[in-house]
């Protein structure tokens, strides 16, 4: 992926190196699960304690996919530290990336009579408080609607490569875009939506919108991806195979098998590896973002 020289985004707060990253917000019901979290030592338990935040923060709009990965627990700095040459680089990936996020959704959303409201990508080491409480970094990257802010602990990247097999900046870029489509989500109206659907419901039923909302998430992904593309030239050959080997890894049958459990398809929250797979490409290849109406379709 050819971003170096490209446009930064200014929308980056960096709190990387300065502690427990105690910037803004204040809670929303997750405060009591998420410090159980950090305490957690062993694998399962924390997927345990994961999958209880999850189902509560579904309906809040929040995407804490890696609690389901069961990784990224990175170390809580207490003192402010300098960053190093490799982290400040890393910094400029996500700016840069983020930016091109910006022109395509300032374009799509400019098309549709609308204006785009851009989002804040917060760089966290360790923990993080948002509008919608603390987290640790095990919830890996997430969105917050409460505040409409990106949260992103770059040692998800480092898991994505080492133990979920799904190496390179473009599937690096699908995260980092993958959020962006839930802020998309929120500025349009769907994620309210999709929480009132759910009020009511069964767990099941709750799991089967969850599961549309986030394949919506990665179609965006790729609209994004689409526009990156054609518009203006910055991937390279192989890339889109990066992005499509991180949806593989993440999707919700690969992760219960890894696991060790058995797949319980009504118990997805993101989508099978199969679905994930083919609505980023559908986002890809298309570049339309009406082609992502994930609520009307068939998703298989």
């Amino acid at each position: 992926m050819r971003w170096k020289g490209s446009r930064k985004s200014s929308n980056i707060e960096d709190r990387r190196g300065q502690g427990a990253g105690l910037g803004g917000g204040s809670g929303s019901g997750l405060l009591s699960f998420i410090p159980m979290l950090v305490r957690t030592k062993t694998g399962r338990i924390m997927l345990l304690v994961g999958v209880v935040v999850f189902f509560g923060s579904r309906m809040m709009g929040i995407d804490l996919l890696p609690l389901l990965l069961g990784g990224g627990e990175s170390a809580v700095n207490s003192e402010p530290r300098e960053l190093t040459a490799e982290e400040k680089e890393m910094g400029d990936f996500v700016a840069a990336v983020l930016a091109d996020t910006e022109d395509t959704w300032q374009a799509v959303f400019r098309q549709q009579g609308a204006v785009y409201r851009e989002p804040t990508l917060v760089l966290f080491t360790g923990r993080v408080n948002s509008a919608c409480g603390m987290a640790s970094a095990a919830v890996g990257p997430f969105y917050c609607p409460g505040d409409q802010k990106l949260y992103l602990d770059l040692s998800f990247f480092d898991d994505l490569k080492k133990r979920y097999g799904a190496p390179g900046d473009f599937a690096e870029a699908y995260v980092i875009a993958h959020e962006v489509g839930h802020h998309v989500q929120t500025l349009m109206g769907i994620s309210d939506k999709v929480r009132r659907a759910g009020a009511g419901k069964s767990k099941t039923e709750v799991n089967a919108l969850s599961v549309r909302q986030e394949l919506q998430a990665d179609c965006f992904a790729g609209l994004w991806g689409h526009a990156a593309n054609t518009e203006r030239q910055i991937l390279d050959p192989g890339d889109l195979e990066e992005a499509l080997t991180a949806a593989t890894a993440i999707g919700d049958d690969r992760l219960q098998r890894e696991s060790g459990r058995g797949v319980v398809p009504d118990s997805f929250t993101h989508g099978s590896s199969a679905q994930r797979v083919r609505w980023f490409r559908r986002g890809f290849e298309s570049g339309d973002i009406a082609s992502c109406d994930t609520f009307s379709e068939p998703i298989d």
